[in-house]
């Protein structure tokens, strides 16, 4: 399920790349750092979110200003020099990191975790003269590579149980089975009873469900 409308979604990629150009190309920052300026801010979460007066109200220089005043306590000085009508590769990777997330469903940090911005920017060839179901190939196995299987998929897999099976016998949201398995919910947080419903149904301990630190993307909210 999507945060947000589609119909928001041109727009949203479009600021989020001139936001990483800005950030990138006019103040100088190492993309991977300042996306870390972003998800700290509290930005990048809202922006997952589709909440509209940051997907759609604001310039990609604004959200870069609001980023980095965030982290630093400064305004940035410099002037945009690169706009949508100059599509660097920094702006393509804002871009279809935006949709990507979109797409996926799954939160910045979870994407980044496994695919650094570094390594999206050097996929731009060939990939963003590519329609954007090529990029979303790629970044997925990336992903899936990146993060070995949870310890709820496999105990799932190995009771036969499709998750909206699991959902239905357990009493627990299709949505939440998903996004546990998907390490966008930390299913360590999960509420107890939650995590007993799901291990009744698995034939499992709550503790054979929960995941570790040292897991590559674990503990992800």
């Amino acid at each position: 399920m999507n945060a947000y409308k589609e119909t928001y979604l041109h727009n949203a990629a479009d600021t989020f790349g001139n936001m990483m150009s800005y950030a990138i190309n006019d103040c100088g920052l190492d993309g991977d750092v300042f996306l870390h300026m972003f998800i700290t801010s509290g930005l990048a979460e809202q922006f997952a979110r589709g909440n509209p007066k940051i997907i759609a109200g604001m310039s990609g220089l604004d959200l870069a200003s609001r980023a980095i005043q965030s982290s630093t306590g400064e305004v940035p000085a410099a002037k945009p020099t690169h706009t949508i009508d100059y599509r660097t590769a920094e702006f393509w990777a804002g871009w279809a990191l935006a949709r990507y997330q979109w797409h996926s469903a799954r939160s910045f940090p979870a994407i980044l975790r496994a695919f650094p911005f570094s390594e999206i920017t050097s996929r731009y060839y060939p990939l963003h003269e590519a329609d954007i179901s090529k990029f979303y190939t790629v970044a997925d196995s990336v992903i899936s590579k990146a993060n070995p299987q949870t310890n709820l998929k496999r105990w799932r897999g190995a009771a036969g149980l499709s998750q909206s099976k699991l959902a239905v016998e357990a009493g627990v949201s299709l949505r939440s089975i998903q996004m546990y398995e998907q390490r966008n919910k930390d299913v360590n947080k999960a509420q107890a009873i939650t995590l007993a419903k799901i291990a009744r149904v698995l034939g499992c301990d709550v503790e054979d469900l929960l995941e570790s630190e040292s897991v590559p993307g674990g503990s992800i909210e």
